[in-house]
């Protein structure tokens, strides 16, 4: 459904803002329960979705602040609403708005509020509330550990139960599977995550301080310039600081760079799950140029120390164009023939083709975000919807793909790999005079603002909130992977088990960015 700025506004009673803009507290409406659930519906209804819904301690024991933010990519704008809550209940809007489940849970442990009616009501990190009111553990007499809980279960005969995790083979992160099938078909899959929960959010309140930009690179590790861009774009805002066209277009490399490594590191590993080795080989070395690439301007593959307050640290001098246009061009061609090869296989697209598949309409309703959303055929790309920094004055086409599967999710990260790199030598062959950094001062008191940046896996969410000291009173995150995890395990739905493996990685989503 499309409709037109003029009725999507006159149907909400939220304030309105931009992608980097900031808001004093007492501008955003305070509305009833009613009016705050009504406005989240009436506005997904109209082609929004959620970016953030979180809750703030009220200014007494029994109040809690409520906040929704909602994302109108149609007419680049986000709308902010909030209810003070009295107790410790409010009726779950997860029945009639699927994309909130995980924010209601996540809520319910943070703050202790219970969502009645919510169908799916479970931890999401199993840790302690911030205001110590645990509605899973009230007695607080021990913690409780992730997948310690019950799990959903379907009955039936030969119905049967498999276990994977949360210690897997190999290097990576630790998260439990709990397949319902029969025989090899999966009727149901749960995935219990918390394993690499460190508290982040709640660290994050009391800042900015010494250590808050270390903590926001390492949100997601191999998300380090996304989430450090966010956070950065979010003090700018606050401090009224100006980062320079160089330091914009500096970001924009070193995000695009970012994308390139983990887009070719996840059609490697693919390749890899279904035993077709010359692409795998291929990739694992070409993710490494890319990585190396990062630490050419940096000194650092994962672009940690690169991203500050005010712009970056380290420029990009002649010399080092000149090295980054030949690595580009080896790189260019390397990619090409490596990744071809998948495309050009019957073995490997009949292992991609029509598996795992998530719909469009699944897709929109569980509100997921990048390449998963795109290749659901979901145009959904905050460099284009909610355009910040260099993507301004840059655009890069938003690649989709109407499938959905495994293949989909595939292809669409092959597109986009060609068009960041593009991107990449336009901007190191142009890039514009200038400072890299400035200063930044304190921060507006009382003041609320809201950055998005599209990251490799998707949308990257920060909400900063301060006090009348300009310091953070809450510090929401929302990773891709919160959106997301929902969705691979709707694309587990009637496929074989033996399918895991490839869907999971062409999901490849983050544990610890998830878990915080």
């Amino acid at each position: 459904m499309t409709v037109s700025a003029t009725a999507i506004k006159s149907n909400s009673t939220l304030a309105i803002t931009n992608n980097g803009a900031a808001l004093k507290l007492d501008d955003i409406p305070e509305l009833s329960i009613e009016q705050f659930g009504q406005a989240i519906l009436t506005n997904v209804a109209f082609g929004q979705r959620v970016s953030a819904l979180f809750a703030l301690s009220g200014k007494n024991a029994s109040e809690t602040d409520l906040y929704v933010v909602l994302a109108d990519d149609e007419d680049n704008e986000l709308s902010v609403g909030r209810v003070v809550l009295q107790g410790d209940e409010y009726p779950s809007l997860t029945p009639r708005c699927p994309q909130v489940h995980m924010f209601e849970r996540e809520i319910a442990e943070q703050y202790g509020l219970k969502p009645v009616g919510h169908p799916w009501f479970k931890p999401v990190r199993w840790h302690r509330s911030f205001i110590k009111r645990d509605i899973w553990n009230p007695d607080g007499a021990e913690d409780i550990l992730p997948a310690t809980g019950d799990f959903y279960t379907v009955e039936g005969e030969q119905v049967h139960e498999v276990a994977v995790g949360p210690v897997h083979a190999g290097i990576i992160e630790p998260g439990h599977f709990r397949f319902q099938c029969h025989g090899e078909e999966v009727f149901h899959l749960e995935i219990a995550l918390g394993y690499q929960h460190r508290g982040i959010e709640k660290a994050l309140i009391g800042g900015p301080g010494a250590r808050t930009l270390h903590y926001a690179e390492n949100i997601a590790g191999d998300t380090a310039i996304g989430h450090a861009s966010t956070y950065c774009q979010n003090i700018e805002t606050l401090a009224d600081a100006r980062v320079s066209p160089r330091a914009m277009a500096i970001r924009g490399i070193a995000l695009e760079l970012e994308r390139l490594a983990n887009h070719v590191g996840d059609l490697g590993a693919l390749a890899l799950d279904i035993g077709f080795l010359p692409t795998s080989s291929y990739c694992g070395r070409i993710r490494g140029d890319f990585l190396n690439m990062s630490a050419v301007i940096c000194g650092n593959r994962f672009g940690r120390g690169l991203v500050c307050p005010g712009g970056v640290r380290h420029d990009i001098e002649q010399s080092r164009v000149d090295d980054l246009l030949k690595r580009f061009k080896a790189a260019e061609k390397d990619v090409d023939v490596a990744i071809n090869l998948l495309w050009e296989a019957q073995t490997v697209m009949a292992r991609f083709e029509h598996t795992g598949t998530v719909s469009t309409k699944t897709a929109a309703e569980l509100g997921l975000v990048g390449p998963a959303a795109r290749a659901a055929g979901l145009i959904r790309d905050v460099r284009q919807d909610h355009a910040s920094g260099i993507y301004c004055f840059k655009h890069i086409p938003v690649s989709t793909c109407q499938t959905g599967d495994v293949f989909a999710r595939a292809y669409v990260r092959w597109l986009e790999i060609q068009q960041s790199l593009k991107f990449v030598i336009e901007q190191v062959r142009a890039l514009p005079g200038g400072k890299i950094s400035v200063s930044c001062g304190s921060l507006a008191p009382e003041s609320i603002v809201i950055s998005l940046n599209e990251a490799w896996r998707g949308e990257v969410c920060h909400v900063a909130l301060t006090d009348k000291n300009g310091q953070f009173t809450r510090y929401k995150v929302v990773d891709p992977s919160f959106h997301n995890w929902t969705g691979l395990a709707m694309a587990l739905r009637n496929q074989q088990i033996s399918d895991f493996p490839i869907c999971n990685k062409s999901f490849n989503l983050s544990y610890c960015g998830n878990d915080l």
